[in-house]
């Protein structure tokens, strides 16, 4: 049940291109702002003046895994409908997060970069 809610939140019924997280990690602006839900690529650059919630709340999220984001504000059928028509590809495998999985550093977006101290962080993910 849960993965036809996801399914329904992507909407697309095929598979588009495959992009890596660097990737879209460099779109976090208000020039390119791109995102992951459910494993799926969005741009929303043409939806961040129109955003109830302000452009504010999607450029926190811009370059990264949204899922949880966009979980915990609950959207409604409507906005799971709204959000198919920025689709635009899949994350590639390697850079799949686990279902209920909380953790996820993306060193490329600079709203989550701290100033000074930088790790380089490898994740494996085995599925």
């Amino acid at each position: 049940m849960e993965s036809e809610k996801h399914a329904e939140a992507a909407g697309c019924a095929e598979a588009g291109p495959v992009f890596t997280l660097a990737e879209v990690g460099k779109r976090n602006s208000s020039r390119e702002a791109w995102f992951v839900i459910h494993g799926r690529v969005y741009d929303v650059t043409r939806f961040l003046e129109e955003h109830p919630g302000g452009e504010e709340v999607l450029l926190e999220q811009a370059g990264r895994d949204a899922t949880e984001s966009f979980e915990d504000v609950g959207h409604s059928s409507d906005a799971r409908e709204m959000l198919k028509q920025y689709y635009i590809g899949e994350i590639h495998p390697h850079d799949r997060k686990k279902e209920g999985s909380k953790f996820l550093v993306n060193m490329a977006n600079p709203h989550l970069r701290s100033t000074g101290l930088r790790f380089n962080v490898s994740l494996l993910h085995v599925g």
